[in-house]
């Protein structure tokens, strides 16, 4: 990886990827046919997937796909297909949809060439995942239509409490964009209800520019980009601009975001811009409920070229949640109208950002985390269970007495990436002490 620290060095370096599955694609098979590769799911991982030979996964038949084709289908031919039991491949083209598409069957694949683009024209979502394991969505343009969804595309609903660890609903490539190519409103983006989903490159544009930017403010409305319900929710890459109230709500727990870009709105007049009390709404709002959190990588921008308003707080979270942790977050304010500021990047704190290109940046909200050890004990067999941050290592070590001069180690060291970690030994009926050191 590239050297030096952050802010000196630009780069946020993370060892390990936590869990990753990366998306399908098309390929030729030894017998020179088309197939969709699907890959494993990985977790702990470093390094290229190909590196002893082809990614893992599988293969599915071309001919399990339903081809769709923008001058021949709908909302009513694409739905029939999905209740037969096909995956769905979207050609080039614009998909005027009047229903939702309604995905409903386990490891149901769904994947666009050419970013084929849909819209909904009767306020409905474009696109509703069931709480199921292992749908796949990637890329895809959703638009919002001229009247509003509740979401451009809805995974899981509220009820949603199955678990999919093993074999998670996967999104890589979405675009939702208002506006733009004309005028376009929606309530939210895109709306993560189900546990355990795994995204990679979301990008969520409020148009700041082209059809709809005008008139100012009221132009292609859309309160927020991504709202995300769900618990142990992983996303690489994300992207959310110029909403009119927060940028991303994040609800669940045990949330992880790796890369996180974001513009404030241009044009928002301070008086509708403002809830609480409070100026302005924050781009990254986690939740006062969340007690288990992780971001890396925050860019926060500010743009008020047609505005004065100030925003308070460009991220927001949780002030007694130990476990809540923000790593190396920017904030930039690049230019706008007198009177218009970033007031702090976090909770309060950070330097007042107006007027020219001025920076300031944050570099870890909790420096020393709380730890729960959850242990197990098994005969005679002991099993310790670690929640872990990237940049950390973690030691097992044990004193027969508290009296004992110093803590001994045992086993080797692990290091951290975000997830829960078990430390195993065997203390043959001794009674020790035992505790986990981080560094």
């Amino acid at each position: 990886p590239p050297s030096g620290s952050w802010p000196g060095s630009k780069y946020t370096v993370v060892t390990n990827t936590p869990l990753i599955r990366e998306k399908p694609y098309l390929m030729l098979d030894a017998n020179g046919k088309y197939v969709v590769r699907v890959s494993s799911l990985r977790t702990d991982t470093l390094g290229i997937s190909w590196a002893n030979g082809p990614t893992p996964g599988t293969n599915v038949s071309l001919d399990t796909f339903y081809l769709a084709q923008a001058n021949l289908d709908n909302a009513a031919t694409l739905n029939a297909a999905l209740a037969a039991g096909a995956n769905l491949l979207f050609t080039p083209g614009i998909y005027r949809l009047t229903n939702s598409l309604q995905v409903t069957r386990p490891d149901t694949i769904i994947m666009g060439i050419g970013y084929p683009t849909l819209i909904p024209t009767n306020r409905n979502p474009v696109m509703v995942l069931a709480d199921v394991d292992g749908i796949n969505v990637s890329s895809l343009m959703l638009d919002a239509g001229t009247t509003a969804s509740p979401a451009l595309l809805q995974v899981g609903s509220v009820l949603s409490t199955n678990r999919h660890t093993a074999d998670p609903i996967c999104l890589y490539d979405i675009s939702c964009r208002i506006g733009g190519q004309f005028t376009g409103t929606t309530t939210n983006c895109i709306v993560i209800n189900a546990h355990d989903t795994l995204a990679e490159n979301l990008w969520l544009w409020r148009a700041d520019h082209g059809a709809g930017a005008s008139p100012l403010w009221t132009g292609n409305p859309s309160a927020t980009g991504l709202v995300e319900n769900g618990d142990n929710v992983t996303i690489y890459g994300l992207f959310c601009e110029h909403h009119q109230q927060f940028q991303t709500l994040w609800n669940g727990n045990g949330g992880r975001v790796y890369f996180y870009q974001s513009e404030l709105p241009y044009d928002p007049p301070q008086a509708a811009w403002s809830h609480d009390g409070i100026n302005g709404y924050a781009s990254y709002k986690i939740a006062d409920g969340v007690t288990n959190h992780q971001v890396y990588g925050l860019g926060v921008y500010g743009v008020f070229i047609n505005s004065t308003a100030a925003c308070y707080d460009v991220v927001e979270t949780p002030t007694n949640a130990p476990q809540v942790n923000v790593h190396h977050l920017i904030m930039v304010y690049i230019t706008g109208q007198s009177g218009s500021e970033m007031t702090h990047v976090i909770n309060g704190t950070g330097n007042t950002l107006t007027g020219g290109v001025t920076t300031t940046t944050f570099n870890q909200l909790w420096t020393n985390p709380a730890f729960a050890v959850s242990t197990t004990t098994y005969g005679t067999n002991i099993n310790i269970v670690v929640p872990t941050e990237s940049w950390h290592g973690y030691q097992l070590q044990y004193k027969n007495q508290l009296s004992d001069p110093a803590w001994l180690n045992l086993g080797t060291p692990m290091s951290g990436n975000d997830t829960w970690k078990s430390f195993g030994a065997t203390n043959n009926s001794i009674s020790r002490f035992y505790r986990v050191k981080a560094n």
